[in-house]
């Protein structure tokens, strides 16, 4: 297949590239709104961004009313602060929950157009606000997509909005910035990461130029997930925000799958981390891709370091799920649905808002709504 590609922003990726973002904005204007989370106040985050804006000649607005279950409302508030302090920019500096309000605030602050309107599908045209990632997280498999995942507020299903060409103008991927985690919720997001990385390694959108990219993030994951198991020496900040790269590289090239779209819409519904549902759900999607595409698990246990060589595809493909549970196991990690106090009843609906997103379509067998909720029912 053909292989078409554009990334809109500008990419700078490294220890402490942050200390560039004044630079950068200044070229907008002398005004930008950050949206932020209070949680960075903590570490002084903010204080640090504001200043490294300030010594750029920037002055930073900030919007921190960011909760913890934000739907896309809250970004009609940030789009009105910006339009009434003249802002030329605005920062998402947070985590996955936070950029995605900021790329819609930015999609808002110079248009008449509802919220409500592009949670329905309609794509926004005219004039935006250059929006400039900041994220504290690596593993956003949007960052470099033409569509991202918003909360509608009025039943809190998960929507795909499409973003306008050249939106993101500059994304700062700076490990520094890493949220601090430990125990078993820093292991979840490695499998977090591992989901979006095979979902989108055999996906029907796959290419040579893809795999290349999910290949060494697949690889990168299972290290991460060694290296908590037997507390290894190992660059986890570097390692992390590479195979972050890596991802949202190749989830923009390919697409991303149901088990993705579960985990974002479990999330939108209740308050249960993203990467915890997608660790609940990984071992039932690789059950799937086993059958649906069994050459491509079998090369991603022989990237985990399993012994492939001698075994039959579906042999290869099968240690690829022993050896997530396996490591599911040691690492303590969630591994029920129920653990997280949710009702099988009310994850119909979620099933069948993940099923209508729209990169579900690419996924390597056809999802319907019932195996969307199968697929649940089994986590449960």
């Amino acid at each position: 297949m053909d292989i078409s590609f554009r990334l809109d922003p500008e990419v700078l990726i490294g220890q402490d590239v942050i200390n560039r973002v004044g630079a950068f904005c200044s070229r907008s204007g002398s005004r930008v709104l950050i949206t932020t989370e209070q949680v960075l106040y903590e570490g002084r985050s903010i204080e640090r961004l504001t200043g490294i804006l300030e010594e750029a000649g920037v002055e930073a607005i900030i919007f921190d009313e960011i909760p913890a279950q934000a739907t896309a409302d809250v970004a009609e508030a940030a789009a009105s602060l910006a339009r009434g302090a003249r802002c030329s920019a605005i920062v998402g500096f947070g985590g996955l929950k936070t950029q995605a309000i900021a790329r819609l605030s930015a999609i808002l602050a110079s248009s008449n157009l509802p919220v409500f309107e592009l949670l329905d599908g309609r794509e926004a045209e005219g004039d935006f606000l250059p929006y400039i990632a900041v994220p504290t997280t690596g593993r956003d498999p949007f960052l470099f997509s033409d569509y991202f995942i918003a909360v509608d507020p009025r039943d809190r299903s998960v929507k795909l909005v499409k973003s306008p060409a050249r939106l993101c103008a500059a994304a700062f991927i700076d490990g520094n910035l890493s949220e601090s985690l430990s125990g078993a919720f820093a292991a979840t997001t490695a499998f977090d990461g591992f989901c979006v990385a095979v979902e989108a390694y055999c996906s029907s959108r796959a290419s040579f130029f893809s795999d290349a990219l999910l290949e060494q993030a697949v690889a990168i994951y299972s290290r991460m997930m060694e290296s908590y198991l037997d507390n290894q020496i190992f660059d986890m900040v570097g390692n992390s925000t590479n195979a972050g790269f890596l991802i949202a590289l190749g989830a923009a090239i390919s697409a991303p799958g149901i088990g993705t779209a579960l985990s974002y819409a479990i999330n939108g519904r209740f308050p249960v981390a993203k990467s915890w549902c997608s660790t609940v759900i990984l071992p039932y999607i690789l059950e799937r891709l086993v059958s649906a595409r069994p050459e491509k698990i079998a090369k991603v246990a022989a990237l985990m370091g399993e012994p492939v060589e001698g075994a039959s595809v579906a042999d290869s493909a099968n240690m690829a799920v022993d050896t997530i549970r396996r490591r599911m196991g040691a690492l303590k990690t969630p591994a029920r649905l129920k653990e997280f106090n949710l009702s099988l009843d009310k994850l119909v609906s979620v099933a069948e808002a993940a099923r209508n997103l729209e990169f579900v379509a690419y996924s390597p067998w056809t999802v319907s709504a019932e195996d969307s909720f199968d697929i649940l029912k089994q986590a449960f």
